[in-house]
């Protein structure tokens, strides 16, 4: 663990004098002040930031768990169904989606706040990552577990509900928390849509000061905020998940 460290200490000091290096080669004026004096812009577009990734990692999570167990339902309708709203979500561009739910579906809804409609297309979106990795934990459970349970008398449903999804859902827990991370970076798109997250905070500032690095090089600091913990309690499940198989 403490070689480990080192390293990392290592690497990240010989980045950081590669970035000042290459940085010191150019005709620029720092001003540390900008970020201060617009902190106030930066404070709410990470609040704004994580109240939409809790919300859309929520939403997600829901639909992501009912699309995956409805794509190995032995009904056709249900299990088309399921496998169409994968098929769109993951083959089509995020912020295609984006537009659409915005300037089309909301439109049509009568509904005019950013902030809903970019949780709700984060969240259509990131489940159908989640149904793919729920329906892929669900298939690879042993077979004969589900005909020992059939056998015992239980349901299709007391059959999912007690003996395959509680191993399924162990599974996929690292791949799932996975996801949340990228969800939390991908909110990074909804500034098209003028949503005031992390990223249109820094692009205000950059647009008012003409600061560029002053503007963005915070931004992607709260965003490793945001998503180091997470990537490490993915790590930390995958570790332990490997230990147990």
């Amino acid at each position: 663990m403490a070689k480990k460290l080192l390293a990392r200490l290592v690497i990240g000091l010989a980045a950081l004098i590669i970035f000042y290096t290459l940085l010191s080669s150019i005709d620029y004026h720092w001003d540390w002040r900008v970020p201060w004096e617009y902190r106030d812009l930066f404070i709410r577009g990470f609040v704004y930031t994580v109240v939409i990734s809790v919300a859309s990692i929520v939403l997600g999570l829901l639909i992501g768990v009912a699309s995956g167990i409805a794509s190995v339902s032995k009904n056709p309708l249900v299990n088309q169904l399921a496998q169409m709203y994968v098929e769109i979500f993951r083959g089509t561009p995020l912020l295609v989606q984006i537009y659409i739910f915005y300037f089309c579906v909301a439109t049509i809804v009568h509904m005019d706040s950013p902030v809903i409609i970019g949780s709700i297309t984060l969240a259509f979106f990131s489940g159908a990552y989640i149904s793919e990795m729920v329906r892929a934990g669900i298939e690879s459970i042993d077979k004969g577990q589900i005909e020992a349970a059939k056998a015992s008398g239980l349901t299709e449903w007391q059959t999912m509900r007690y003996i395959i999804f509680p191993q399924a859902f162990r599974r996929i827990l690292p791949p799932v928390t996975g996801q949340f991370v990228s969800l939390i970076k991908d909110s990074s798109l909804l500034s098209v849509i003028s949503v005031r997250e992390l990223t249109k905070a820094s692009e205000i500032i950059n647009a008012t000061t003409y600061r560029t690095f002053e503007a963005y090089l915070p931004l992607a600091v709260m965003y490793m905020l945001l998503t180091y913990p997470l990537y490490h309690v993915t790590r930390l499940m995958e570790r332990k998940m490997a230990r147990k198989d």
